[in-house]
């Protein structure tokens, strides 16, 4: 059982759409009840829970007999920079806490290129990429298999199923779709525990990109 914050994302759901495919129980955290039929249509299972007002042992309860827990949420555009922290910080970091509390080994977190030095300003996108970094940090800290996903520009173009991987940050835009890929592929990949990888766009199948780097 896989279960995923933010599971009506547009990651979340081409995820848990790949994931039901083989044949994986996934759990989609929602915080919208009009949602549920959106994640149900992708082969998972809705459950409401807000990750930036429950708490630790609300969300456990959520996520209970998971293996493998995917922070795929997010404040999202428009949102001000007190949800980037609320959300993209808190909420990930509850996630990692509750899946320690209900013994899931695997965490993978779906992070940003520029988390790695992220700027000091108080504009929002600046607020963003530190929320990002200290929710990295808490997750690279833990006792968890960790990964660190850091995607570059998201876009909604169709995925083509090949990308660029490292272990280095670089720039470059990334279709969701493609991102949803990788994530699939990462859970189902041991090597890439303990690891903060860098994905874009690129010219490789995402099977031998991966094989390549870990």
């Amino acid at each position: 059982m896989i279960a995923i914050g933010g599971g009506h994302g547009k990651i979340a759901l081409r995820l848990t759409e790949l994931l039901s495919r083989r044949g994986e129980t996934v759990v989609g955290l929602i915080r919208n009840p009009d949602h549920a039929d959106d994640v149900r249509a992708g082969g998972g299972q809705p459950v409401v829970c807000d990750l930036e007002s429950a708490d630790v042992a609300e969300i456990a309860a959520a996520i209970n007999g998971a293996s493998a827990v995917v922070f795929a949420a997010g404040a999202g555009p428009g949102s001000g920079a007190e949800r980037k922290l609320t959300m993209d910080r808190d909420g990930a970091i509850k996630l990692m806490q509750a899946a320690v509390q209900v013994g899931a080994p695997r965490y993978v977190i779906v992070s940003a290129v520029g988390a790695e030095s992220p700027p000091d300003g108080d504009d929002v996108f600046s607020v963003y990429l530190r929320a990002k970094a200290e929710a990295d940090q808490a997750v690279q800290h833990s006792d968890r298999e960790w990964t660190v996903l850091r995607p570059g520009g998201l876009t909604d173009e169709p995925g083509t199923g090949r990308v660029r991987l490292d272990l280095d940050p670089f720039r470059g835009q990334v279709s969701r779709e493609d991102v949803a890929a990788v994530l699939d592929a990462l859970l189902h990949d041991a090597r890439s525990a303990h690891m903060t990888l860098y994905v874009n766009g690129g010219d490789t199948p995402i099977e031998p990109a991966l094989d390549a780097l870990l």
